[in-house]
């Protein structure tokens, strides 16, 4: 028990430092889950009833490498959380990428740098989830090579009508 909250501390410093922000963890659904060789994630509630997911790397990630655990994993991504609170951070990445590729040209929209933000170095990753696709949270089981069910939990996030 004492050691669960010295890690929902821990993570709660590890948002502060790395994200810039205060959020509170209020209950944790899966704890540090294998989503990789090398990577593990953990799916909590802040006290704002939002749904994370925080998924942590040995080695190098990127964007895309944070992407396809969520996908995997039977979530579904709402907003990946940009380090430092940068909100250009993965389209300035993408816009380097793309010049390194293509020197002589500037790119002239999102479609141009869709590919290269993907690139983006992101560990550790924070992904705000709207939904949990089939009520089945999934983690990867190193010894079978393949993915099983960590977690059997319902959440879809409900967004108000606008007013017209």
């Amino acid at each position: 028990m004492n050691d669960e909250i010295y890690n929902d501390i821990g993570l709660e410093q590890a948002l502060r430092d790395r994200f810039g922000l205060a959020i509170n963890v209020y209950k944790v659904i899966v704890r540090e889950a294998p989503v990789s060789r090398s990577a593990l994630a953990t799916v909590f509630f802040d006290d704002k009833n939002n749904l994370y997911a925080f998924i942590a790397a040995k080695g190098q990630q990127l964007l895309d490498d944070a992407a396809k655990a969520v996908l995997r994993m039977g979530l579904e991504a709402e907003r990946f959380m940009p380090p430092g609170g940068d909100a250009e951070y993965f389209d300035s990445i993408g816009r380097e990428r793309f010049k390194d590729m293509f020197p002589g040209r500037t790119p002239r929209g999102e479609d141009d740098i869709r590919y290269y933000k993907k690139l983006a170095p992101y560990n550790p990753a924070l992904v705000k989830i709207s939904a949990v696709k089939t009520g089945e949270i999934k983690r990867f089981d190193d010894e079978l090579g393949q993915w099983r069910v960590a977690a059997h939990f319902s959440y879809r996030k409900v967004h108000p009508l606008s007013k017209a």
